[in-house]
């Protein structure tokens, strides 16, 4: 491999001074490796590819921590419903679609959110609209799904007078609409591409599907913009065991996919009102049967998925949101002396703060989602909301933090997180509970999983900038201009 030299950069930090008096440097790469870092314009006597990054900041390349990647490429072929805001805007939406659709092709629709609709799903309303043309349409959180008659008919469910499909009985149809068998490898490259385009150099992939043998065949098809750590879902575990890898273990010879965590959904979501809480959900009968949400998968056989797992040395990244969940999570965690990470961590109980850190459990995140979520948790979670995504709690208790997106839940941009976990705000909105603002490098570290600052002897994950983050505003986070990527030494993303 090649050896490269970035000339006149700028290595991003806390202290940093701004751009006039910010000392620039040169950044030796070899073999895939950040090798030196020398004053500008010292000679270093090698040879070398030479690129002058004028001045503009270096941070290492940043990593989404949680992505439904098909879900993300899929998503681009659906009709946008998240700006809608009532069953009336979707149905209108839905009636246009169907009006341009071809005769027999199923419409598929992805974003709504209906916690705080004013108005309920109706199936017979949604029938109206569409007529005998199938339409399924997912929400935005991926947990429930409003479908026509004629969508119920394809796939042979049947539901109540909403329409709506929840949970399992949701996960276990939504493939239907949407194969993605029907992609194509340059389908995933676009969107690899895109994600690099933002300065991301790597996934977590907990798509529901057999990432480990996936993901080789699409490296070797020219996805190879990013670095993937392939999850294990349960249907997939005995496979896992039985070939005896382990997390972090290559799955492919280029280095770009490693086996990742075994991945355990064990509650719902806010918006469907099915994460498990220790308190009822405002406005639901406190004596109905699910008025706390629920377990998605029993503690004890997540338990027991978790205990195969660790004897295989496979880690574990448990779904929980509602505080209940939090808690049985962590419960278990503690009893099998376990390490890994609860996805989302939403809604915490304070005491349960401490107990990730005294476990050496990783919070691994979605700050976006805060800004998503804030009007249905005041509505569904009052007086509780103080203790959602108490981002500053757990860095201060010395809990590990993990940034991601959920995409297609938000959008796969590590930038988005970053700015919603600094400024908790968005669109103009004052910060929600602006007490859990957490400091730009730590919220770059959430989403590097490592140092916030080029280092030598680290892997050529880079990301160059045409702003300091440390010296920007949330909204300037938020749009950060991404002037090129390099994944082990090699560009993946060039605008300079």
């Amino acid at each position: 491999m090649s050896e490269l030299l970035l000339k006149n950069a700028v290595i991003a930090s806390p202290g940093g001074a701004k751009r006039a008096e910010a000392p620039a440097v040169d950044v030796l790469i070899s073999g895939g490796v950040v090798v030196a870092l020398t004053a500008s314009g010292e000679q270093l006597d090698r040879a070398a590819e030479v690129v002058d990054l004028e001045g503009r900041w270096l941070i290492p390349g940043l990593w989404d921590h949680h992505v439904h990647f098909t879900q993300w490429v899929i998503r681009r072929q659906r009709i946008d419903l998240t700006r809608t805001s009532s069953a009336a805007e979707v149905l209108e939406l839905a009636r246009e679609a169907v009006q341009k659709a071809p005769a027999g092709k199923t419409v598929v629709g992805f974003g709504f959110r209906d916690g705080l609709w004013p108005e309920p799903a109706r199936l017979s309303d949604l029938d109206a609209v569409t007529g005998d043309h199938p339409v399924a349409l997912i929400a935005g959180d991926l947990h429930c799904m409003w479908l026509n008659t004629a969508a119920q008919q394809l796939v042979g469910v049947h539901t109540d007078d909403t329409g709506i499909l929840r949970e399992a009985e949701s996960f276990a149809v939504m493939d239907r609409f949407g194969d993605p068998a029907d992609l194509t490898p340059q389908d995933y490259q676009d969107a690899a591409q895109a994600a690099a385009a933002r300065g991301t150099v790597g996934v977590v992939e907990f798509e529901n599907a057999d990432n480990a043998s996936l993901w080789p065949k699409r490296v070797a098809q020219g996805v190879n913009q990013l670095r993937v750590e392939a999850a294990v879902w349960p249907d997939y575990l005995a496979q896992t065991v039985k070939s005896g890898l382990r997390t972090g273990d290559l799955l492919e010879e280029s280095g770009l996919v490693r086996l990742g965590p075994l991945k355990v959904i064990s509650d719902g979501s806010l918006n469907t009102r099915t994460a498990w809480c220790w308190e009822s959900y405002a406005g639901l009968d406190p004596t109905h049967p699910h008025a706390c949400g629920g377990p998605t998968v029993p503690p004890q056989q997540v338990r027991e998925l978790m205990r195969t797992a660790q004897g295989a040395g496979i880690a574990a990244a448990i779904h929980a949101i509602g505080d209940r969940a939090n808690t049985e999570i962590l419960t278990i965690f503690e009893q099998l002396a376990m390490h890994g990470s609860i996805e989302h961590a939403q809604l915490l109980r304070w005491e349960d703060v401490e107990r990730f850190a005294r476990l050496g459990v990783t919070a691994s995140v979605q700050p976006e989602h805060a800004m998503d979520d804030r009007d249905v948790a005041e509505a569904y979670w009052p007086g509780r909301t103080a203790r959602n995504f108490p981002l500053r709690s757990l860095v201060e208790a010395g809990v590990t933090l993990r940034f991601g997106s959920d995409a297609p839940v938000a959008p796969l941009d590590p930038w988005m997180a970053i700015a919603a976990a600094v400024s908790r705000s968005r669109d103009g909105r004052d910060p929600w509970h602006p007490e859990q603002r957490i400091a730009v490098g730590t919220a770059l570290a959430a989403s590097t999983g490592g140092p916030a600052e080029v280092r030598v002897g680290a892997p050529a994950d880079l990301a160059v900038l045409d702003r300091d983050p440390y010296h920007c505003t949330g909204d300037q986070l938020r749009n950060m201009p991404v002037a090129a990527t390099l994944l082990g030494g090699r560009f993946t993303h060039y605008a300079l």
